[in-house]
């Protein structure tokens, strides 16, 4: 049962990565806040937290955009003890989603969007290439720093944010 259930799961993320590079993106103005929070509502955090720190809109298509936030939750969940806060805020042109988790290598920042990369003995290597899909399809451009708490910050630039609705 497992493994048929790991299979549903690689296949899932397969058509996932397969859809994002070829899917026409439909724009329209989201806040952020709310399709993070969708996002967050998607992924399993019994003992981690979301802290939104941003009331910003962005043009954006909103399901991949709540695909790019599910999947930093749970790669940022998956590689720690759980218990940790996930951020996300305004950068001067974009966005960003931090964790207090425990980072990643400089050495490694480049990699972890490569599809098949992964340091989780249960991981696809999928989750953050498909992030890269969507942000590319976007237009946008990403990166990996530290946090503020020490972790890893993935900050999406290129965006135009706004704030008043």
């Amino acid at each position: 049962a497992q493994a048929h259930q790991r299979i549903e799961e690689l296949i899932e993320s397969v058509l996932m990565l397969a859809r994002a590079g070829e899917q026409s993106v439909e724009f329209e103005e989201v806040a952020v806040a709310s399709v993070a929070e969708r996002g967050w509502q998607s992924v399993e955090t019994p003992e981690a937290s979301l802290a939104i720190e941003t009331d910003g809109f962005i043009s954006a298509d909103p399901s991949q955009l709540q695909q790019l936030f599910e999947n930093v939750f749970r790669n940022a969940v998956e590689h720690t003890d759980g218990d940790i806060t996930v951020s996300v805020g305004e950068l001067e042109s974009g966005y960003y989603i931090a964790d207090s988790g425990p980072g990643i290598p400089v050495d490694e920042r480049e990699k972890i969007f490569t599809t098949g990369y992964s340091t989780a003995a249960s991981g696809t290597g999928l989750g953050l290439a498909i992030v890269s899909a969507i942000v590319q399809a976007h237009d946008w451009a990403i990166n990996v720093v530290e946090s503020e708490d020490g972790g890893t910050q993935i900050e999406i630039t290129g965006v135009e944010m706004t704030t008043d609705h």
